[in-house]
């Protein structure tokens, strides 16, 4: 998995960042030669054409894979969230008609929680509508943006409300919209601190079938809270492999890199950020794999994963920031994977929910716990 990001994937990285035609063939290229190395979905449902490694074994690949953003896309792991949901919370039709031909690559989804107008956060005040018809299917309206790959997605995931008004707690459902509808927009693309991948979109009356309503009606929290919980599982092992990536590259920096006083490395100031760097990935590390194992064993992880994804967006941003640092101006610019690298660790403290919603939620369950006479560390 090392060899293949480091020596195929990491090379077609600017093309992959630049869209278009050729970035579309280049990546169909990369999916083609993963699939011949054995390396092709390997965290999905044998059954639907994955590799079925469980959680805990993927998780071992996952920060190789995620040392580039375009890793998870060229060997097929990154539908794993949609999967897993269309799979344990989908009709019998929607398995039919969407989960082999994601899992082979043939389409690509995305999630659409956030609006404009709404904190991220509170997904209570969803103001996006989903209106069942006379005819049993859902006519959607609303917009949604910060929707990563809207662009090139053929089917979205939609949270809107279904029942009651906003701030009620029920009354949220989730609706597979397929973005050939009549009335799907894409309204514009939201770059990140320069760089792009988030999109806006306008829902204007879009009519899906009545059986494409993912789960209960009303009852789409607990869905996405378990999505949620896996997924930021899964970007925290990505940003170590980044964070990993980056130490390296400081690293070499620092051993190749001379000037009248000798090489870089020889420097007490050099050194310090090569070890708070170090001991950063090594403290983090631990807190992503402890998160992982308990999703993998099906217990309640809020408190770890929200320590994990803190701890990681954090160490993410830290490690890119010193090497760059060392790389000097060299480090700004177009040549190294460094300022893309450090983007994704400033935006990581915002998207997923900032850090101050972990924060506080964490600190709420471990003072709920303490109290009522468990243990402090956040776990019954």
């Amino acid at each position: 998995m090392t060899e293949f990001v480091r020596s195929r994937v990491m090379p077609c990285e600017p093309v992959l960042d630049a869209g278009g035609p050729i970035a579309a063939a280049t990546l169909r290229d990369l999916r083609t030669q993963a699939k011949e190395q054995g390396l092709w979905a390997l965290p999905l449902p044998a059954d639907l054409g994955g590799q079925g490694l469980h959680l805990s074994e993927y998780a071992q690949l996952a920060e190789a894979e995620g040392a580039s953003d375009h890793g998870p896309a060229a060997l097929g792991s990154a539908p794993m969230l949609d999967v897993l949901m269309l799979q344990r919370h989908g009709c019998a039709r929607i398995g039919d008609l969407y989960l082999e031909r994601l899992v082979a690559g043939e389409l690509r989804t995305c999630f659409a929680m956030t609006e404009r107008e709404v904190q991220g956060t509170d997904p209570l005040m969803t103001s996006t509508r989903a209106v069942q018809e006379a005819d049993g299917s859902w006519a959607v309206s609303g917009r949604k943006w910060f929707t990563s790959g809207a662009a090139d997605a053929d089917l979205v995931t939609v949270l809107a409300r279904t029942d009651g008004v906003p701030s009620d707690r029920e009354g949220l459902s989730l609706v597979v919209v397929p973005t050939d509808s009549p009335g799907f927009r894409v309204v514009r693309e939201l770059p990140v601190l320069g760089a792009g991948g988030q999109w806006e979109i306008e829902l204007d009356h879009v009519t899906v079938p009545g059986d494409h309503l993912i789960g209960e009606r009303g009852k789409a929290l607990a869905i996405a809270g378990e999505r949620l919980q896996l997924g930021r599982a899964l970007r925290c092992l990505r940003w170590l492999g980044q964070a990993q990536r980056a130490f390296e590259l400081m690293c070499e920096r620092a051993n190749t890199r001379a000037g009248s006083r000798g090489p870089l490395a020889g420097h007490q100031l050099v050194q310090q950020h090569v070890f708070e760097s170090l001991l950063a990935l090594r403290t983090t590390r631990p807190l992503v794999h402890e998160a992982v194992a308990l999703i993998a064993g099906g217990l309640d992880a809020h408190v770890e994963v929200g320590l994990a994804k803190v701890a990681a967006a954090r160490m993410l941003q830290q490690v890119t920031d010193a090497a760059i640092q060392i790389h000097g101006a060299a480090g700004l610019g177009p040549d190294t994977a460094l300022p893309a690298l450090f983007r994704t660790g400033r935006a990581a403290r915002i998207l997923d929910g900032p850090d101050e919603l972990h924060i506080t939620s964490v600190a709420r369950r471990v003072l709920r716990t303490s109290s009522s006479g468990g243990r402090s560390g956040g776990r019954p």
